[in-house]
């Protein structure tokens, strides 16, 4: 149960976004920015993007934010959808390549906290091929999924219980990205 009156049943972020459009479409921007535009110099591919804020969201214990942003990667990985869960479960032995494994590191130092997030941290990433682009993209995502993650938590919003409510989530944020819903748009 919300800590606050919501007056919608969306979940998530959704439901916040619908009672406060106003800060609803600038936390949807960032979204949008974050995990489909990137920075001109980034490399980093929208699967390893959402993969990132589902991460993230993971360590912060944020079931909405951790289900839905890795079906979204899921449905973007498309047949390589196993990685998600690889990462989700141990990111250091999951098949994927060292640049991303070298960026989850740095990604998890900002979780955790953000001031040791070292030059050795960085310097690997590079070893690995990150640009700075990647860099910077990986530590933004990550500072603001830990934002977005105490936001819904914070208020307690509707987390479902039903894996195929994140599907459908998933495929409709692979689609369509991040688009501030309307009120006939609650799930």
């Amino acid at each position: 149960m919300p800590h606050i009156q919501l007056n919608n049943d969306a979940p998530g972020i959704r439901s916040l976004a619908l009672y406060r459009p106003d800060t609803g479409q600038q936390l949807y921007a960032l979204a949008q920015a974050l995990l489909r535009a990137g920075s001109p110099d980034s490399t980093l591919t929208d699967a390893e993007r959402e993969l990132i804020a589902a991460f993230v969201s993971s360590r912060n214990c944020t079931d909405f934010c951790m289900n839905s942003h890795a079906a979204a990667s899921r449905f973007l990985y498309g047949d390589q959808q196993t990685i998600v869960d690889q990462v989700l479960d141990s990111y250091n032995a999951a098949s994927i390549s060292e640049k991303l494994r070298a960026l989850l590191a740095i990604a998890d130092h900002v979780q955790a906290d953000a001031r040791t997030v070292s030059t050795g941290l960085v310097e690997s990433a590079r070893t690995m091929g990150a640009t700075d682009g990647d860099i910077h993209d990986t530590v933004l995502i990550a500072a603001a999924f830990c934002m977005f993650n105490r936001y819904v938590d914070g208020l307690a919003t509707l987390t479902p219980t039903d894996p195929a409510a994140y599907t459908a989530m998933g495929e409709r944020m692979g689609t369509l990205g991040y688009i501030l819903p309307g009120p006939a748009q609650v799930r």
